[in-house]
């Protein structure tokens, strides 16, 4: 008999389940149509569930205060960076055949052969990954994931909301998140192998790794934004309009914490002036 599939873990379920409470309840009072510059700044921000968003970012601040960041910064100081570059190679190998999968559901087929051949080249000849052989290569990366598809595929992304530990969000990248956990093998084998402890220290290790080379640049952002909410909500729009233009990332768009972070190309902050002042 086949062993049926199965994933113990309730995460992306959750994370869903939330993104739909946060649109549906905590809404902030629209302005009246008279009102036309707060209406269009209203719009604008499309962030109907503010108030409660604003909760929820105020406790993963605590949180990244208190675990995340402090975590990064041991990370950062002292484990040696050769070590840290095995991890971030291991952690971006890991993800291909999700990116793989998006690369073909958006009908990109030549993207989708450069992923399998930088994933059969890094798990062999790169020893499961810890070297990123096929960039030295000149094979360069690139990441997808279905949230991207479905802007693709014309879905709207809908409201933004403040996932609890996830971070940013809107319901068509909540939808992504969900199904690309679905997908990946590794998540797969977790579940039916009684190895969930494997998802949880692969979630904790990427958000680590992200929040370790990004450090300077958030602390920058926060130090200097006026609003750090508005701030970090602009950032999150810009670089999802990068990533899903399939532009090549300049490193100024770094991801905001949490845990649903993407492989990043480092480099410094830079973000929509009109943000820092909201």
């Amino acid at each position: 008999m086949t062993a049926s599939v199965r994933t113990k873990l309730p995460f992306p379920a959750l994370v869903f389940a939330a993104a739909l409470l946060l649109v549906a309840g905590g809404c902030a009072i629209a302005p009246s149509p008279g009102d036309r510059e707060a209406a269009a700044e209203f719009a604008a921000a499309n962030d109907p569930a503010e108030p409660t968003n604003r909760a929820v970012f105020a406790v993963n601040r605590g949180l990244d205060s208190a675990i995340l960041k402090p975590v990064a910064t041991v990370y950062r100081d002292w484990v040696p960076k050769f070590f840290q570059d095995r991890m971030n190679d291991v952690l971006n190998n890991l993800r291909a055949p999700v990116i793989f999968v998006n690369d073909l559901l958006q009908g990109e087929l030549d993207r989708a052969i450069a992923t399998l051949a930088r994933f059969v080249v890094n798990s062999s000849f790169g020893l499961l990954g810890l070297n990123d052989l096929a960039t030295d290569i000149g094979m360069e990366g690139h990441d997808e994931d279905f949230g991207q598809t479905l802007a693709v595929w014309g879905v709207p992304e809908g409201p933004y909301v403040m996932l609890p530990i996830f971070g940013p969000s809107n319901p068509r990248d909540t939808v992504g998140l969900v199904v690309d956990f679905l997908i990946d093998p590794f998540n797969v084998w977790a579940g039916n192998t009684d190895r969930e402890f494997a998802v949880l220290s692969r979630a904790g290790a990427r958000g680590v790794d992200q929040r370790a080379i990004h450090m300077e640049a958030l602390d920058e952002i926060e130090r200097t934004s006026l609003d750090y909410y508005a701030a970090i909500r602009s950032l999150y729009r810009q670089r999802r309009a990068e990533e899903i233009r399939n532009g090549k990332s300049s490193g100024a768009l770094p991801p905001a914490p949490g845990l649903s972070q993407l492989p990043a190309d480092g480099g410094t902050a830079a973000i929509d002036p009109v943000a820092r002042t909201q």
